[in-house]
């Protein structure tokens, strides 16, 4: 696909930067939970556990932590050096959630980067590949389908704590 990528212009981004980190964190790992933990093989979650991961979104100064932990991904502080950073612009992070760019061509074309263990970004980038995920459909992260999904979740927590 040739298009010209869209970057976020620089006061935009500067003023994204400066948001607290882990709320967004949380958020990110909200949608990657919903979208991939189901999926992930046992030896690919074995292998994630104890790895703190790292996504930046460049042009928005955004940086996402979070790891593996009790069959989930969840958000963490990390301040010093992840395990594996993957990074690129929003608007590439767009076009790989949707399928319309393939991994090997951003990065190829340095416009997506990892950085860390390698074995470690490829498990990442070869299960993604491998897994039949739906085109990223922003109607999901519509409010109303979100609390529509914590909710459900909520009432099947509490109904495995009734006593019965």
């Amino acid at each position: 696909m040739q298009t010209s990528p869209f970057v976020l212009p620089k006061p935009v981004g500067k003023a994204l930067g400066r948001l607290p980190a882990l709320p967004g964190s949380m958020l990110f790992v909200t949608g990657l939970n919903l979208a991939l933990a189901k999926q992930l093989a046992p030896d690919v979650t074995e292998m994630l556990v104890g790895k703190k991961l790292r996504l930046c979104v460049l042009d928005a100064q955004w940086a996402f932590d979070f790891e593996w932990k009790n069959n989930r991904f969840v958000a963490c502080k990390n301040p010093g050096t992840a395990d594996l950073t993957i990074s690129a612009s929003a608007y590439d992070f767009v076009l790989l959630a949707r399928r319309q760019e393939d991994p090997d061509t951003l990065f190829f074309s340095r416009r997506l980067a990892m950085e860390g263990d390698t074995e470690l970004g490829l498990l990442v980038k070869n299960t993604i590949d491998a897994i039949e995920l739906p085109v990223f459909n922003a109607a999901q992260l519509h409010p109303r389908h979100v609390m529509a999904q914590a909710r459900e979740h909520l009432m099947s927590r509490l109904a495995a704590l009734r006593p019965r």
